[in-house]
């Protein structure tokens, strides 16, 4: 098997396979805390760190305790708690730190431990068979990718409360679901002409 170059594996994390706008995971935080870029920034920052934490951490924990002891198929569940364990992490220095962000963000920090975004760049880290290195780098990657479109949507949002919407489109949840549905063809649409192999 040919190995992916550490660049291939960037633009797809960020780009190409996009979590949020791509392949539709974590969708409960992109509509809920991209009211405003300083929310939407924060918890992209959780999100990013918990991603690379949680593809180091669970690169580790399947490559050296699970196949070694054939327990392959409890994966799932072992890298949940991988994820629980960094978000009590992240949400603890958050909330000490940082506690007007803290206190913006409301349950969403504590829902990235549901968050399918993060679960699913692990496991596509297994199922794609990536070295240390690469798992880092799709970690990061994606994290770096729903950064992105956080930032994008939060940017658009924001700036929809100042301008005239059209009352057809809507407010709130709709309008945000409109806004991704285009920002989704945009991507799929550009980057899906890109060939990355």
């Amino acid at each position: 098997m040919v190995e992916k170059a550490l660049f291939t594996i960037l633009l797809e994390g960020v780009f190409v396979k996009n979590f949020l706008l791509i392949q539709f995971l974590g969708l409960c935080s992109f509509v809920g805390v991209t009211k405003d870029v300083k929310s939407a920034t924060g918890m992209s920052g959780a999100v990013v760190f918990v991603m690379a934490m949680a593809a180091t951490v669970s690169f580790a924990l399947f490559n050296y305790v699970l196949v070694p002891l054939k327990l392959e198929f409890l994966r799932t569940i072992a890298f949940i708690v991988v994820i629980a364990a960094l978000v009590q992490l992240v949400e603890f220095i958050v909330r000490k730190h940082v506690p007007a962000l803290y206190r913006s963000l409301g349950i969403y920090l504590p829902l990235i431990t549901t968050n399918c975004a993060v679960l699913g760049a692990v496991l596509l880290n297994v199922m794609n068979d990536y070295n240390f290195i690469q798992s880092v780098t799709f970690g990061v990657a994606a994290g770096l990718g729903y950064t992105v479109a956080m930032l994008m949507m939060a940017g658009i949002r924001e700036r929809s409360n100042i301008v005239n919407v059209p009352k057809a489109v809507g407010r709130g949840v709709t309008y945000a679901f409109f806004v991704a549905t285009i920002m989704s063809m945009s991507f799929v649409n550009f980057f899906g002409v890109i060939p990355l192999e």
